[in-house]
């Protein structure tokens, strides 16, 4: 049993992994729809305070409600594109509806959802894990250049950056034990700040700007609206996210060696669509199950919800205290690229470590595997690829791991031997 001290510190490190990828998207978003320092504020506080309150949901988990798998929450990067194109063409309020609708339907259909969890043998779910990996290294890698669209990308200073923060994990990794082998990517996140700090990387300007206090309130932008469109689009992103999802519970169930359970998805899935309603009413983002914080687990091997739900209230605390909150953001960019790494390649090898339990030298299960991992990590690479195709067939194909999970799904039924999928979803945990 973890003390509470070891909780918060572990649950600190989540936050720090995930961090980035949860406040890019109301940075991307604001900046795209022309909204104001106080706004832009604003929204990064609100989606802290409800990532938060999301992720300690589906870690308590009720009788109908969340996983209770050691999962992180964050706003969905499949639905950045959708909410500037309504944004744009109508108002945030429009947005809101659609998101607030939007998961009222997810948790509507979580329950026929969990029903098609038996097109999820091994050879799928191994599959999925596996490109979820695959597909994060090149975030990693622009971080480790220091960002995309950066003045600085590339430069040798980001390079070596990275590289110190990567090795001081690996060292940390190979030569202590316990507790501080347990925090080596936060050792690593502090050690390689610090050192950008001297090399004068780091920049506090956004700590000095912001608010001590700030309390997110429901409809800040303004009663819903409700537009058929603009639902129908980002119900089509909450699809998308719950396969995403789905791929990572099982990730979860792998590298906390536990059986995920038909029951624990649905509940999950329906935590997710709660939390995508809260994000409407508190003009935050849709919500899913951060990968990120998998390849934490898989790397530190602990496995305590107690640790994701101090991750939880952290966030709910961070975005209470906007100033507290910005001091996260001066840990650049290369800095966090090496932390990602290893966490990224740790889920692919998670996933590489589902499949070592199927046939690969039977032909079917070798086709199934090759198709949907090429065709996953080609969509996820290439994604411009699909640029000529209606608005609704972009977003869907142009998300690798959705391309790359329908392919092993089809893949498996077609070329079958039986007419039920024979092996139960239990196994791939």
């Amino acid at each position: 049993m973890l003390s509470k001290k070891r909780a918060v510190t572990l649950g600190f490190q989540h936050v720090l992994a995930m961090y980035a990828g949860a406040v890019i998207v109301p940075l991307i978003i604001g900046g795209a729809l022309g909204l104001n320092e106080t706004q832009m504020a604003y929204l990064i506080a609100a989606d802290l305070f409800t990532c938060g309150i999301a992720t300690m949901l589906q870690v308590w988990g009720g009788k109908y409600f969340g996983s209770k798998l050691p999962v992180v929450l964050g706003c969905t990067f499949t639905a950045v594109g959708p909410i500037i194109a309504i944004g744009l063409s109508s108002n945030m309020a429009t947005v809101y509806g659609a998101i607030i609708i939007s998961g009222i339907f997810v948790i509507l259909a979580a329950p026929l959802y969990g029903k098609i969890l038996r097109f999820f043998p091994t050879i799928v779910t191994g599959s999925v894990v596996t490109i979820i990996g695959l597909s994060l290294i090149p975030v990693a890698m622009n971080n480790v250049a220091g960002g995309q669209g950066s003045p600085d990308f590339g430069a040798p200073s980001n390079l070596l950056l990275a590289l110190l923060t990567l090795v001081i994990i690996l060292v940390v990794n190979r030569f202590t034990k316990g507790f501080l082998r347990a925090i080596s990517v936060l050792v690593g996140l502090v050690v390689g700040t610090v050192v950008a700090y001297f090399i004068g990387i780091v920049d506090f300007s956004a700590v000095a700007k912001a608010s001590w206090f700030s309390v997110a309130q429901p409809f800040y932008f303004g009663t819903p609206q409700i537009s058929l469109t603009a639902i129908i689009t980002m119900i089509l992103v909450n699809i998308v996210s719950m396969v995403e999802s789905t791929g990572v519970y099982f990730a979860v169930g792998k590298a906390t060696d536990q059986k995920v359970e038909q029951k624990q998805i649905v509940n999950g899935l329906r935590a997710e669509g709660a939390a995508i309603t809260l994000g409407g009413i508190f003009n935050a983002f849709p919500y899913t199950a951060f990968s990120q914080n998998v390849g934490l687990i898989t790397l530190t091997k602990v496995k305590s919800r107690d640790v994701i739900f101090a991750a939880g209230g952290i966030m709910v605390i961070l975005g209470l205290l906007p100033k507290l909150a910005a001091i996260t953001t001066v840990i650049p960019s290369a800095v966090l690229g090496g932390a990602m790494i290893v966490m990224f390649g740790s889920v692919a090898v998670s996933g590489m470590t589902i499949l070592s339990e199927v046939d690969l030298r039977k032909e079917r299960n070798l086709l199934i595997v090759a198709s949907s991992i090429a065709i996953g990590l080609g969509s996820a690479t290439v994604p411009h690829m699909f640029n000529e195709l209606p608005e609704f067939a972009k977003m869907m194909l142009q998300n690798g791991i959705v391309t790359g999970s329908l392919t092993a799904i089809l893949l498996n039924v077609l070329l079958s031997e039986k007419k039920v999928v024979a092996e139960p979803i239990q196994r791939a945990a």
